[in-house]
């Protein structure tokens, strides 16, 4: 099993910027990919960014170029560089790993409030 626990939401002024952090623990090396996910009030989630196991990185489109993930492998962390941050941003963030594992490969954070004020 992998553990993922986040940090770093909060309240912020539109346009300001916010760093997420995910911290895995676990059987961390059956993860081959970790994302992080959104969902607004009365909104599906939906994936935000998501980073490989060998770097690849894809973003939606609603946050290409404003936003960053990254990852740490000595500390076994991801992070979520959010810039230019737009009230249409506020959600909960939640970080996602994909894993080797069976029957269960895909866990979750408990999830990471972000509000951005106009």
């Amino acid at each position: 099993q992998v553990q993922l626990v986040e940090s770093g939401g909060g309240l912020v002024q539109a346009g300001g910027s916010l760093r997420l952090s995910c911290a895995a623990s676990g059987n961390i090396f059956s993860i081959v990919a970790m994302a992080w996910y959104r969902q607004a009030p009365g909104k599906e989630r939906e994936l935000v960014a998501r980073i490989t196991s060998g770097g690849t990185t894809n973003y939606a489109r609603a946050v290409r170029g404003r936003f960053t993930i990254s990852r740490d492998n000595a500390i076994n962390t991801v992070y979520l560089q959010m810039n230019s941050l737009k009230p249409e941003d506020t959600a909960v963030f939640y970080c996602n790993a994909e894993t080797t594992d069976w029957p269960q490969n895909n866990y979750w954070g408990q999830g990471t409030q972000v509000a951005v004020s106009s």
